[in-house]
């Protein structure tokens, strides 16, 4: 187990990696920074030469991967850590060093035991991206198809694409590549080559003639889809991530990290936003009780009115209008003040919730992310929540025990069989033989009675009467 001291070495050292980048300079000069933080961030850079403009992607890829993927959240928000730091960090969403070819190349034939050019007529020496864990390269397979091919521990990774384009079935205007299986091992992912704009590229995109609403809109009612109907998300929706074909759809890749949540926590999820979006603040309150997040002997009431003073001023402003620093700066304040624990299934949602907004916000400034996902949520929580579903549920329930029922019989059956031969023969009527009955009686009763005769017949001689 890691040790509270390595713990504190390994932020400090990351601290000075931060300053050596000027990394530290936008929290330093920060307005809101507390003072004693800006005196660590002075202690970090002390005796550092700084770049004259900080450069947040190179700090981040000093780091390492987990600091790479904080990067790649951040740059979605530019609302939050400004224009100039967000284009800093795009380049770690897919411009990271590459590893030679030669390795690569290495790699695909010791896993797959086969020479490259048995799998692929042609592959591309350099990569068309590398991100924090893996980097891709355009090949053709032997069978003609234009095909990605991305280099790392990766069938794990297929598998949830897989999954999430059963799920993602019958949404219009967004797909899933699909997976070559085979030219996909524990090395080696390889899936259906896209043609398309990054989503990042938004004056390429507007200039196309792409209706930028109706894509921003999309995009969030993807995610809600995701995270509430299937339960099963994306959680890595970065602007390298996803790709906007000619005809508008949007195509997701790089399914490393995803996210589950089961169908009680998707309830709550639902309710919750949705008594956000209608600012039924006790409903809200309740659901945290029910849920236990918030220990029992705090308030519901008080914790409405805290919910209602961070919910209040998002309601019905688009996102350029509302301070997201400031609705976290509230959020957490109520996770503090009523002794809230920790969610870690919650957390990755969340996390992908800021990024889709940030994504979404990039695409249509004046989107409204309540008013788009108030009448998914609304649906939902009526189809699925309504008395109508309840009485489904509970059909699927019991036609579901009852389907049970001849597979415990087989199991019953196989634990106790039957036993093998013949019938058994009906037990013969049990008959008493004659000194069974002899020991079956009671002797003593007859000298009961001779002594009771005796006795008679003494006292009637006493009294001289004359037996004829």
């Amino acid at each position: 187990m890691t040790t509270p001291a390595t713990h504190i070495a390994r932020l400090l050292r990351w601290g000075r990696v931060l300053a050596k980048h000027g990394a530290l300079r936008i929290i330093e000069e920060g307005t809101n920074t507390p003072a004693p933080v800006r005196r660590l961030c002075k202690l970090a850079r002390l005796g550092t030469v700084q770049p004259r403009v900080p450069d947040y992607a190179a700090a981040f890829r000093a780091i390492g991967p987990a600091a790479i993927k904080l990067g790649q959240t951040l740059a979605t928000r530019p609302d939050v850590v400004g224009e100039e730091a967000a284009r800093n960090l795009l380049s770690l969403q897919d411009r990271l060093p590459p590893i030679g070819f030669d390795l690569i190349r290495a790699e695909i034939e010791t896993s797959f035991g086969a020479p490259l050019d048995a799998l692929f007529a042609s592959i591309e020496t350099e990569p068309v991206g590398a991100a924090s864990i893996a980097q891709v390269h355009r090949a053709v397979t032997t069978d003609g198809r234009t095909v990605a091919v991305r280099e790392l521990d990766l069938r794990r990774e297929a598998a949830s694409a897989s999954e999430l384009a059963e799920a993602m079935k019958g949404q219009e205007g967004y797909r899933i590549p699909g997976i070559d299986w085979d030219r996909t091992n524990g090395r080696v992912m390889t899936i259906e080559w896209i043609d398309g704009i990054k989503i990042s590229e938004i004056d390429v995109l507007r200039a196309q003639g792409h209706d930028m609403a109706d894509m921003a809109h999309r995009l969030v009612l993807t995610f809600l889809r995701q995270a509430i109907s299937a339960g099963f998300f994306h959680a890595d929706m970065h602007q390298g991530n996803l790709f906007v074909q000619a005809d508008g759809t949007i195509v997701a890749i790089d399914f490393g990290i995803m996210g589950r949540i089961d169908r009680r926590a998707r309830q709550w999820l639902a309710e919750i936003l949705y008594g956000l979006t209608t600012g039924d603040y006790r409903r809200v309150a309740e659901i945290h009780f029910e849920a236990q997040y918030v220990p029992s002997y705090h308030s519901v009431e008080e914790f409405a009115t805290a919910l209602r003073a961070v919910g209040e001023p998002m309601r019905g402003k688009p996102v350029s209008e509302l301070s997201v620093g400031q609705m976290l700066d509230g959020l957490f304040a109520i996770t503090r003040d009523f002794d809230m624990q920790t969610q870690p299934h919650l957390l990755l949602l969340q996390k992908t919730m800021v990024m889709v907004e940030g994504l979404a916000t990039a695409i249509d400034p004046q989107i409204n992310m309540w008013d788009v996902a108030a009448p998914f949520v609304r649906s939902w929580i009526r189809d699925e929540l309504g008395p109508e579903a309840a009485i489904a549920d509970r059909l699927r329930s019991d036609v579901s025990t009852l389907l049970r029922l001849p597979e415990l019989i087989r199991r019953i059956e196989d634990r106790f069989p039957a036993k093998g031969g013949a019938p058994d023969q009906a037990p013969l009527p049990h008959v008493e033989i004659m000194w069974q009955r002899k020991r079956r009686g009671k002797p003593w009763l007859g000298y009961i009675f001779a002594a009771l005769a005796g006795g008679a017949l003494v006292w009637a001689t006493t009294q001289g009467i004359v037996l004829g």
